[in-house]
């Protein structure tokens, strides 16, 4: 189901490239202080997460190129940075959007999640009974 208020090139961002609304939180976070160093137990007290989730949001976000490590002597930690002027705007818009529309961009989130396990039961389903 396509939502109006969801512009098509956001949905398509959200879809591809936003893994969970933890992951959403952690980037609108940094992005929120993009001068401020991001450690695991930072995030995870900010989340309200566990430190190893955290840390790999953070390792997830440098991945995917819109944080990266921080430079000496706080190599530790992790800054803001998308990679692209482009994805930077990408981001911008999605966070004017998930403060104006919560709900749908989370359920957008969570409709790609329900594929991916559909989509998992389905495969391990057709080899059992294979």
């Amino acid at each position: 189901m396509t939502h109006p208020d969801i512009p098509e090139d956001l949905r398509r961002f959200v879809l591809t490239s936003v893994p969970s609304v933890p992951f959403l939180e952690a980037l609108l976070l940094l992005r929120a202080s993009p001068g401020q160093q991001w450690d695991g137990t930072a995030l995870a007290e900010r989340l309200y997460i566990r430190e190893k989730v955290a840390q790999g949001l953070l390792d997830d976000l440098c991945t995917a190129g819109m944080a990266r490590r921080c430079d000496a002597p706080a190599e530790h930690a992790y800054c803001y940075a998308p990679a692209t002027e482009a994805l930077r705007e990408l981001v911008d818009r999605l966070a004017e959007l998930y403060a104006k529309h919560l709900v749908e961009v989370t359920h957008l989130i969570h409709s790609t999640l329900d594929r991916k396990a559909q989509k998992f039961a389905d495969a391990f389903r057709l080899r059992k009974d294979a």
